[in-house]
């Protein structure tokens, strides 16, 4: 069996592809229930974020075209436009990129903490929905305990950095005095609640939260001191937002350009900042169009991503260092995992034989033999019968100049402390 990574991110779609490939959280154990019962799938989990959908398989080889065709399906795509896009690792590499990912070495926010959750929710939707073996099952109890191991020794944790940060750090570019700007933010999850803390930090005191379950969204404004409104009230507290950032996982847009031009209408075309981390996108795209308002989609963050690459590259390098020794460990274990199964039908083989003498002896002292001869012939027996097959096929190698065989059986079977032993 071959362990698969294959989707797409940041760095390989633009957003246009991404949003048509992301699965929102009502499809995810479908998706997933569907992947798995592809032939020649064993396990399977999904990861789908803002800037990446992957999926981690375990698979027959060459699996890796059967689960492209089948993501182009499930989303409506023809494999040739995801080809374009996407990429595939295999065993090792999947191993390697998963940590990577687990570590934010693979976002586009270096070192960013939030990827490490999402891939902890994939694991567990994986785990409750039977996707996992104990292949995957091990990888990432074994990627957790590397990226752990990351975030406590390296400094690529140290004052994070996400995509929410870098939304808001875009926004005190634009606007001088954070303590008279009024923010609208749309979604209540993890994003939007980090967009929160980062904007009470930087002195916004007018904050209100917009979700489609409002009782969610009172929740998260009762932790800020904001005001909480349903997605249907945002045409009446849109004209009063000077900053806008949205993260939901609604399939549709949220913000059209019909309600943004209504606002600004009513602010008397004061500029208006907005940042759509969503995807797919919240904000319709021809929003960006009209005068007075500055939107921005996560692939526009890039610049502000990008300074903190620079501060984070020797911790980078650090991280990359011990998973590169995670990955030697966990590779050592599956080998050593993978000659398990030899080593059962071997020890179920010399079990079979030891039953076989030991009946044999059994009847000859119950005849009344005498127990001393029993006893020999019963070690001459069973050694003879352990050692007959190795040694024909030892004479057969050497016959054929199979000098590996002979190489690995001198490893395997002879014992250097026991032939350096002096005879009792």
């Amino acid at each position: 069996m071959t362990l698969l990574a294959l989707g797409i991110n940041h760095k390989t779609a633009t957003i246009e592809v991404r949003e048509q490939v992301a699965f929102t959280p009502a499809e995810l154990a479908g998706a997933l229930a569907e992947l798995k019962s592809l032939p020649g799938v064993n396990e399977a989990a999904v990861l789908s974020t803002c800037n990446r959908t992957e999926l981690y398989c375990v698979t027959d080889a060459q699996g890796e075209r059967s689960v492209l065709d089948w993501l182009g399906r499930f989303h409506g795509l023809p494999p040739e436009t995801l080809m374009q896009s996407a990429y595939h690792y295999l065993d090792g590499e999947a191993a390697r990129h998963l940590m990577r990912v687990a570590a934010g070495l693979d976002s586009m926010v270096l070192g960013e903490p939030q990827i490490l959750g999402q891939l902890k929710e994939a694991y567990q939707l994986a785990r409750d929905n039977a996707g996992l073996g104990g292949e995957l099952e091990r990888l990432f109890q074994h990627t957790f305990s590397v990226t752990k191991q990351v975030r406590s020794e390296t400094g690529i944790g140290e004052n994070p950095v996400s995509v929410a940060y870098a939304a808001v750090s875009l926004a005190s570019h634009i606007f001088d005095d954070f303590g008279r700007a009024r923010a609208l933010l749309i979604g209540a999850g993890e994003t939007i609640e980090l967009v929160a803390r980062h904007l009470r930090e930087a002195g916004i005191r007018g904050l209100t939260v917009a979700n489609r379950t409002r009782e969610r969204a009172e929740t998260l404004a009762n932790a800020f001191d904001a005001e909480a409104i349903s997605l249907g009230e945002i045409p009446q507290v849109l004209p009063h937002a000077d900053i806008i950032i949205s993260s939901t996982a609604s399939p549709l847009p949220i913000l059209g350009k019909g309600m943004v031009e209504s606002a600004l209408k009513k602010r008397r075309h004061r500029p208006m900042f907005m940042v759509d981390i969503a995807v797919p996108r919240d904000i319709e795209s021809q929003v960006g169009e009209l005068d007075d308002v500055f939107l921005y989609s996560v692939d526009d963050l890039q610049e502000v991503i990008e300074e903190n690459r620079k501060q984070r590259a020797v911790a980078a390098a650090q991280a990359e260092s011990l998973i590169e020794h995670g990955i030697q460990h966990w590779q050592h274990e599956r080998r050593v995992r993978g000659a398990g199964d030899l080593i059962r039908r071997y020890r179920e083989q010399g079990e079979a034989l030891r039953e076989e003498a030991e009946r044999q002896a059994l009847a000859q002292l119950a005849r009344g033999e005498d127990p001393e001869k029993v006893l020999q012939r019963l070690s001459r027996q069973l050694t003879n019968k352990l050692l007959h097959g190795p040694t024909l096929r030892l004479r057969e190698a050497s016959g054929e100049a199979r000098h590996d065989i002979l190489q690995a059986a001198d490893t395997l079977l002879i014992d250097p402390a026991a032939s350096t032993q002096d005879p009792a």
